[in-house]
């Protein structure tokens, strides 16, 4: 198969552009006003949650935590938990707000080797960051009509996919990302931002198709059976990490990371036509 060039792989004739891992944004990115991320199990999950209970959230770059602990200690922050232990964590369901009250700082640095390493290179293009997932893929949309409001004309939508990552450093698309992706495609459309490229229409169809089995996929996707047999499947509150995970649109709360750090800001529902 031929090799493309750069140029064909940027999907720069439309304005909704969809595509996966570091190497995907590097080719959609640029000239666009907003890069998307999706990490829905569970990096874009967590992040949404996390500021939702009033954390400021900060993607740290390498899975280096000696340097993420020594970063955390000169801004006076923490770095969150791994998933399988207590308190404030990359588990979606930890960030409640009896572990936010005991984490003992108002932020938290997070690593990941998926969404934040996509968070970390999104921000070098200079525009706005923004973390969705299934719980907040309307209120996203809506955060979004408002920034091209406030530019004042039409700009281009990088919606970017982390996916997983196989034993060489190989990236493995992920169906929830796919899902979520294909969500936010749509609640564009429905906001008449339009144009998407034939990626993003792909992705839309599958979730358009699929939106009613969206728990049972997530369920019995890769990334949720390797959580469950390495047992940091964590629950709380009647939820586990996918099942909180597959919840749709019932998220108000829009992450935006600006200077490097995600804060919660929101969408007034009432915008959605």
């Amino acid at each position: 198969m031929p090799q493309a060039s750069a140029g064909e792989t940027t999907q720069g004739s439309y304005e909704v552009r969809f595509d996966w891992g570091v190497e995907g944004l590097r080719s959609i990115a640029s000239g666009t006003s907003v890069v998307i991320v999706i990490d829905t199990i569970s990096f874009t999950t967590t992040v949404e949650l996390g500021v939702g209970q009033g954390l400021e959230i900060e993607p740290f770059r390498t899975v280096d935590r000696d340097a993420a602990e020594q970063y955390a200690a000169s801004i006076g922050a923490r770095v969150a938990a791994r998933r399988n232990e207590p308190g404030v964590s990359l588990s979606p369901t930890s960030m409640n707000a009896k572990n936010v009250a005991a984490f003992g700082a108002r932020r938290a640095v997070i690593v990941s080797l998926n969404g934040a390493r996509v968070s970390t290179e999104a921000a070098s293009f200079g525009v706005p960051v923004v973390a969705a997932n299934l719980r907040n893929y309307s209120a996203v949309a809506r955060w979004i009509l408002e920034h091209q409001r406030v530019l004042g004309h039409r700009a281009g939508v990088a919606i970017v996919a982390a996916g997983e990552r196989h034993p060489g450093d190989l990236l493995r698309p992920a169906v929830e990302d796919q899902l979520a992706a294909g969500a936010l495609v749509g609640a564009l459309a429905l906001l008449g931002i339009g144009s998407p490229s034939p990626e993003a229409t792909v992705a839309a169809a599958s979730f358009d198709r699929l939106r009613h089995a969206a728990g049972e996929l997530l369920a019995e996707s890769v990334s949720a059976r390797q959580l469950a047999a390495a047992g940091q499947l964590a629950s709380s509150g009647g939820f586990d990490d996918v099942t909180s995970a597959a919840q749709l649109d019932v998220s108000d709360v829009v992450p935006v990371m600006r200077d490097g750090v995600y804060r919660a800001e929101k969408a007034v529902r009432s915008q959605l036509v």
